[in-house]
């Protein structure tokens, strides 16, 4: 067994204990977010607001997909609907359902 290994096993029991802390708790996980993304916003005088608000929509989507790892499935990644993901391929659309056409 590698380290890689000796780590994850020895995370799991965590990620299990934060996923159901985030799931009791979400509500408040997130209006401590947005009070720190507004604190940091005035402090800065809203130079950086479209980087804080960014920041904080993503911390919000990785705590969602902690407090929702079951609902995903295994190996789910978080590219789901509801993910609301903003990287490549977050294009919002769906592929058909069933096979692929042939031309």
């Amino acid at each position: 067994m590698g380290l890689l290994d000796n780590l994850k096993a020895k995370l799991g029991p965590a990620k299990g204990k934060v996923s159901d802390l985030a799931q009791q708790h979400g509500g408040k996980i997130q209006h401590g977010l947005d009070k720190a993304a507004k604190a940091v916003d005035d402090r800065t005088k809203h130079k950086y607001s479209d980087r804080i608000q960014s920041g904080t929509g993503k911390a919000k989507q990785a705590m969602d997909r902690l407090a929702h790892r079951d609902d995903t499935g295994p190996g789910a990644g978080g590219t789901g609907p509801g993910a609301g993901g903003t990287g490549p391929g977050a294009g919002g659309t769906t592929p058909p359902a069933g096979p692929p056409p042939t031309s």
